[in-house]
C-alpha cells in the first residue's frame, strides 16, 4: 500500500498562483512567436519557390536566324524567337546581344512593331520593322491573344512566335560577310537567354541564308 509523505507539503497562497500564470502567460507567448516564424518563414520559401521556378521555367528560345543578303553582305538578320513554358516576356524588356571578331553590340527595343496578316504571305524582309536605329524592331507572326498589341511593352506567351529583326549593313557596316563568325543572346528580363551562333557560308547564292 501506498503511504502519505507527511514531510512534503503542497505549495499554496497567492504568490504560487501568480507564478503558474506567469508561465502559462510565458508559454503563450512563445508559442504565438513560433507560430508566426514559422508563418512568416513559409510565405517567404513560397515565394522564394515562386522565383526560382519563374527563372528556371521561364526564358526564350532562338528557334530560327534567318538573313537577307544584298551582294556579298548579309544586310538585314531575322531573328526569330518564342517564349519558354514559364512566365510572359516584355519584349521592351529584352536585349539582343550580337558580337563578331572586332564588335560586341547590345541593342534595345525600338517601339517598332508589325503584325503579318493571317495568311502568312507577307514579306519580312520588306516590312517596316526595320529600325536605322541601333536597337531591334519586331514583327509578330503568332500571338493568339493579342498579348503584343501594346506598342510600348509588346509581351510574349507560351505559343506566340516573333521576329526580332536588327539591321546588320548599319551596325556592321556594310554586313556580315562570308565566312563570318557571329555569336550573341537574347537576353529576357527573366529566365534563360536564347543562344545566337553560327558561321556565315562561304558564298551568298541566294536573296534569303538560312544561318541557325
Amino acid at each position: 500500500m501506498m503511504g502519505f509523505i507527511k514531510s512534503k507539503k503542497g505549495a499554496i497562497g497567492i504568490g504560487t498562483l501568480i507564478i503558474f500564470i506567469a508561465l502559462v502567460l510565458v508559454a503563450a507567448v512563445a508559442a504565438a512567436v513560433i507560430i508566426n516564424t514559422a508563418g512568416h518563414l513559409q510565405q517567404k520559401a513560397s515565394v522564394v519557390g515562386r522565383e526560382s521556378t519563374k527563372q528556371v521555367a521561364s526564358g526564350i528560345q532562338v528557334i530560327r536566324v534567318v538573313g537577307y543578303a544584298d551582294g556579298d553582305y548579309i544586310k538585314k538578320l531575322a531573328i526569330i524567337i518564342g517564349p519558354n513554358i514559364g512566365d510572359s516576356i516584355d519584349l521592351n524588356s529584352t536585349i539582343v546581344v550580337l558580337s563578331n571578331k572586332d564588335k560586341k553590340m547590345a541593342l534595345v527595343y525600338s517601339g517598332k512593331i508589325v503584325h503579318v496578316e493571317d495568311n502568312g504571305t507577307n514579306n519580312i524582309f520588306g516590312e517596316d520593322a526595320w529600325t536605322t536605329e541601333s536597337k531591334f524592331g519586331v514583327i509578330v507572326l503568332q500571338d493568339e491573344d493579342g498579348s503584343t498589341n501594346s506598342t510600348d511593352h509588346p509581351t510574349i506567351n507560351y505559343g506566340d512566335k516573333v521576329v526580332l529583326t536588327v539591321n546588320v549593313g548599319e551596325l556592321l557596316s556594310p554586313g556580315i560577310p562570308p565566312r563570318e563568325r557571329i555569336s550573341g543572346e537574347v537576353i529576357p528580363e527573366y529566365g534563360a537567354s536564347g543562344i545566337i551562333e553560327f558561321i556565315t557560308p562561304s558564298t551568298y547564292t541566294r536573296k534569303v541564308v538560312y544561318l541557325q
